[in-house]
């Protein structure tokens, strides 16, 4: 199919931008609304087309220079040719639509999107890929579709400045390395009082190059902890430094509280967005309504990370969580801030609904927070009968199904909100409170 221009009407989940060959839905990434653009159709479906931007033949008037030198080429980022009130507006639109149509959620019970306080430097954790192309060392991120590693050179606008630090700290120290070559990756993290922990990721044997970490410390001033991790499932071998970061909860987040100091260890998972994930916790403990009567379910609940701030007005919380090192870190956060009434649990998530259901427990509000791919036992929540279910995710579409099969199974959505973890890409991060009917 010869080359298109055709206008950009609006952006869709997935980042692409939305427009029309002959009346037939065509997505284009890195294109803006209201941009005319030269396209070449890529990809044919029966109802829809996939294309490549060519040339911009009249850019839009929403378009601002993006920050980063190689956006475009780097995977990590869709939107950064937006302002960012722009991709706010987008992003509500779009989680608005995605739960009215799959959802069939009532739009007037989405709120407005909570937009991030910071639009750049927010991200507390980053996998930077490494390789060496043509004698170079290479460190940053994967292009778009590929795993060709493109260099992020100075280091990445998204992520916290500490973790840019701690890259170039390792861009210098590499190359001498014992079995460089086969470091593929270097996570980094970082908690909110600005330590840092790496693992390095090895494709050949660790010892060497555990060696040669533990004796290059002094190279590393702005990390606090090294782990290595050789071949795809082997353990954490510490270099040196600190286990585990840190976030806090201020008191002032929810009436009553007081203030927590939560943990996570090595390899452990958190938010990427500290000051959003706090907006995640205040509207959640906000929404449950909590009197310190109430029986309580947290799934997938990680390091306590909503358990234990929710724990302060409730009677009993219960925790369950299939990562071990996490409920480690749960149980761990409970004893250092003196939660006495939280308890946590390693079991999937859906097995140990369908055990409480068995046995025929009863909760008055459910929180959950699963990955990507949703809660497989939505369904089967109303059989512990809680008065309220307060919904955390991160991936609108399977929300909407989850939300589907719960408004069939009993419930239904009194309000939603959309909360931006992620500023510069797509991705959405959202509360949504349900109740029975």
């Amino acid at each position: 199919m010869a080359d298109r221009i055709i206008e950009i009407e609006s952006l869709c989940y997935g980042g692409a931008g939305f427009g029309r060959v002959e009346g037939k839905a065509c997505f284009v990434p890195f294109t803006a609304p209201g941009d005319h653009a030269r396209i070449r159709v890529v990809r044919e479906k029966r109802s829809f087309l996939e294309g490549e931007l060519v040339e911009l033949v009249e850019p839009s008037a929403l378009r601002v220079a993006p920050v980063c030198p190689v956006f475009g080429e780097c995977g990590g980022c869709d939107w950064q040719f937006l302002p960012y009130s722009e991709q706010v507006k987008q992003k509500g639109v779009i989680f608005a639509d995605t739960l009215s149509r799959i959802g069939k959620v009532e739009r007037e019970s989405v709120l407005p999107v909570a937009a991030s306080p910071d639009s750049y430097g927010y991200r507390s954790r980053v996998q930077v890929k490494v390789t060496v192309a043509a004698g170079a060392l290479r460190l940053g991120f994967f292009r778009t579709g590929s795993h060709d590693v493109v260099d992020f050179g100075s280091g990445c606008p998204l992520a916290q400045p500490v973790l840019n630090r701690m890259a170039a700290e390792f861009r210098v120290l590499l190359p001498g390395l014992p079995q460089c070559e086969s470091v593929h990756q270097i996570d980094l993290s970082t908690g909110d009082d600005g330590d840092g922990i790496a693992i390095v990721h090895s494709r050949g044997g660790g010892a060497p190059l555990l060696e040669s970490l533990t004796r290059d410390r002094s190279r590393l001033p702005s990390v606090a902890g090294v782990f290595v991790r050789s071949g795809r499932k082997g353990a954490l071998e510490k270099a040196f430094g600190i286990d585990s970061l840190s976030y806090r909860v201020p008191a002032s987040l929810t009436p009553g509280s007081r203030e927590l100091k939560l943990r996570f260890g090595r390899g452990g998972f958190s938010q990427v967005n500290y000051r959003q994930n706090l907006e995640l916790i205040r509207t959640a403990c906000e929404w449950a309504g909590l009197t310190g009567k109430e029986r309580v379910l947290d799934l997938y609940c990680g390091n306590g990370n909503l358990s234990l701030p929710l724990a302060h007005n409730a009677a009993h919380v219960m925790g369950v969580e299939g990562y071990a090192a996490s409920i480690a870190d749960a149980v761990a956060n409970a004893e250092a801030n003196g939660i006495k009434n939280a308890e946590f649990l390693v079991s999937d998530a859906a097995q140990a609904v369908r055990r409480l259901v068995k046995r025929k427990e009863k909760f008055d509000l459910v929180v959950l927070d699963p990955p990507r791919g949703g809660a497989e036992a939505a369904a089967e929540l109303a059989g512990l009968a809680p008065r309220k279910i307060i919904y955390v995710s991160c991936d609108p579409a399977t929300l909407a199904r989850d939300l589907a099969s719960l408004c069939g199974n009993g419930y239904r959505v009194t309000r939603s909100k959309p909360v931006d973890m992620f500023p510069q890409t797509y991705h959405l991060e959202s509360v949504t409170e349900l109740v029975r009917t």
